[in-house]
């Protein structure tokens, strides 16, 4: 990642990780001693709120009835019956151990987990709705370092998600660049940029199983 290669000190941050794949992709990147917090219920996805639109309504209401389906039909990661455990099993399965690689798996809702109290060098949000993305924001964005980046997942995908981005950054423009890919990056002014090079979110550079994994909805 560049963030090694530039030497961007601080930690990384991944806020909803469904199965794991993403987190999975940036631990086999990130150098063993950095450390790494994932955040996320480990359940079902709270509901959304009035400041999300229908399109973000109508998909909450499909999966509160039962009938989403996951990865290539498989089962909904969020009607898993321990979560948690089927993430730690999916780091395993990449022969990646969570307590040898200063990976924290933090569970619960970010307005009663997200404490930061460490410079951030990556944050990859992929929250879905507005509260949660303005959460993460209003959490991380403070701590981030100078060329440290924000990756927002589902700015293109969700109302909610891109309104909170564009209502959060509406006076702070100044001092990012705004990087439009398939996902936001959202990066820091000065020095480097954390493109996070051969670990483009959703490139051909992620093997076949990290992109089934990313493959969420």
């Amino acid at each position: 990642m560049n963030n090694e290669k530039k030497h961007i000190d601080g930690i990384i941050i991944e806020t909803g990780c469904a199965l794991g794949g993403s987190a999975i992709a940036l631990t086999s990147a990130k150098s063993r001693d950095r450390h790494f917090y994932i955040y996320d219920v480990f359940g079902m996805i709270p509901p959304p709120s009035e400041r999300d639109d229908e399109d973000v309504h109508e998909r909450y209401k499909v999966i509160a009835s039962g009938h989403s389906t996951g990865i290539e039909n498989d089962l909904y990661y969020g009607y898993e019956e321990n979560l948690y455990d089927k993430v730690v099993q999916n780091f395993k399965n990449f022969e990646v151990e969570v307590s040898e690689n200063n990976i924290h798996l933090v569970k619960g809702l970010y307005e009663d987990t997200l404490t930061i109290k460490s410079p951030v060098a990556l944050a990859h949000i992929d929250c879905d709705w507005f509260n949660s993305v303005w959460t993460c924001l209003e959490r991380i964005e403070p701590h981030l370092v100078k060329g440290g980046t924000l990756v927002i997942d589902d700015y293109h995908a969700w109302s909610g998600s891109k309104k909170a981005v564009d209502e959060y950054f509406k006076d702070k423009r100044d001092a990012y660049q705004f990087v439009f890919k398939n996902r936001l990056h959202i990066i820091k002014n000065n020095f480097g940029c954390f493109h996070l090079s051969n670990l483009q979110f959703g490139s051909p550079s992620l093997c076949d199983d990290h992109q089934n994994y990313m493959r969420k909805r």
